[in-house]
C-alpha cells in the first residue's frame, strides 16, 4: 500500500488519516522513497492518496511512469474515483483524458474507495465535497469502458442505515450488470479512531452479516474480499464460511486504517495467510491483480 501524502483539501467527518499543510501528522512522500519501498518479489503496489492541493495530475503521471519503469512486472493498482475527479476539479483533466494517460503510464486497474456510501444524506454529512455516488459510478463505467477493472467498497458501521447499505448493494448491482467491470467487492468496516461517529466499532456479526448478504446480493461480482486489517484477522478467517474468498495480500504497510487506530498487524507472510485459510478449511491460492492464479503451493 503507497500513500503518497495525507494532505488532503477535503475534511470528511470519519477520516483520521487526511492532515492539512503544517499539521504535525503530514508527510509527503517522494517518488524516491515510494520506489525505495517497493519490493521486486511484490505482486502488486496499491496507490491511494489525500486529495493534495498542489501536486499536479503529472506527479502522479510521472509516478506511475517511474514505479512501472523500475518495476515492470508489479501490477500498479492506483487511485480512486475521488482522485480521479479531484484531477478533473482541480486541474481540468477530465476522466478519460486522466484514465487514458495513467493507464499508458502503467495503470492495470483501480481501488474501490471513496464510494463510502451511497447517499446523498451521509454525503452531506460526512463528505461534502468529495465525488458523490453518480460521479463514483460514472468514472468507473469509464474506466471500465476502456479496460480498466476495478474494485468497488461500502464503509459501514457508522451512521449509515441498513437502507442506505441495501441501496449502496443494488446501486453497485446495476453498474455490474452493465459493464462487468467489478474485480471484487470488499466491505471496509469504519474505525472509531478519533473521528467518534459512533461510540464503538460494529460487532463482528454485523461484519459477518454484510459479508454475507453482499456474496448473496453481488452474486454478479466475482469476488468477495475480507480486508483483514479492517476487521481483524480472526473475523476475516472465519468470513471464509461467510461468502469470502480473498483476504487480500500480506499488505506490508498500512497507513489509512492504523492512523485510525486499528489494531491489527500491518503485514502478513503468505505462510500466515495460507495457515490462516488452511485452518478454515479451505485452500490457499495465489492471486495477481486481476484474479489470475500465481500459484497454489507458494502459500
Amino acid at each position: 500500500h503507497i500513500n503518497p501524502t495525507n494532505i488532503c483539501v477535503l475534511s470528511c467527518s470519519f477520516c483520521d488519516f487526511a492532515k492539512k499543510p503544517g499539521d504535525p501528522d503530514a508527510y509527503e512522500l517522494s517518488t524516491q522513497e515510494i520506489l525505495d519501498s517497493i519490493d521486486p518479489e511484490m505482486g502488486e503496489v496499491h496507490i491511494v492518496g489525500g486529495h493534495h492541493p498542489d501536486w499536479p495530475f503529472e506527479h502522479y503521471e510521472q509516478l506511475v511512469k517511474d514505479i512501472h519503469a523500475a518495476y515492470p512486472n508489479v501490477n500498479i493498482k492506483g487511485f480512486t474515483a475521488s482522485e480521479i475527479d479531484y484531477f478533473d476539479r482541480r486541474w481540468k483533466i477530465e476522466p478519460e483524458e486522466s484514465l487514458a494517460r495513467l493507464k499508458e503510464a502503467g495503470l492495470r486497474s483501480m481501488p474501490g474507495g471513496g464510494a463510502e456510501v451511497f447517499s446523498e444524506r451521509i454525503h452531506r454529512e460526512l463528505l461534502p465535497g468529495k465525488a458523490n455516488a453518480d460521479r463514483w459510478a460514472q468514472i468507473h463505467r469509464t474506466a471500465h469502458g476502456m479496460g480498466i477493472k476495478s474494485n468497488a467498497t461500502i464503509l459501514y458501521g457508522h451512521i449509515e442505515t441498513m437502507e442506505e447499505r441495501i441501496d449502496h448493494l443494488v446501486r453497485l448491482r446495476e453498474i455490474q450488470d452493465d459493464t462487468n467491470g467489478f474485480l471484487a467487492f470488499i466491505p471496509l468496516e469504519y474505525q472509531v479512531g478519533s473521528t467518534m461517529l459512533v461510540p464503538r466499532h460494529t460487532p463482528p456479526m454485523d461484519d459477518l452479516k454484510t459479508i454475507a448478504a453482499a456474496r448473496l446480493m453481488l452474486d454478479n461480482i466475482p469476488h468477495i474480499k475480507a480486508f483483514w486489517i479492517a476487521t481483524g484477522v480472526e473475523i476475516a478467517q472465519t468470513s471464509l464460511w461467510f461468502g469470502v474468498d480473498d483476504l487480500d495480500g500480506t499488505v506490508q504497510e498500512e497507513r489509512i486504517y492504523h492512523m485510525a487506530g486499528a489494531p491489527t498487524p500491518e503485514a502478513m507472510t503468505p505462510g500466515e495467510i495460507g495457515r490462516l485459510i488452511r485452518t478454515a478449511g479451505r485452500m490457499p491460492v495465489e492471486r495477481d491483480t486481476l484474479y489470475n492464479v500465481v500459484s497454489t503451493s507458494a502459500v
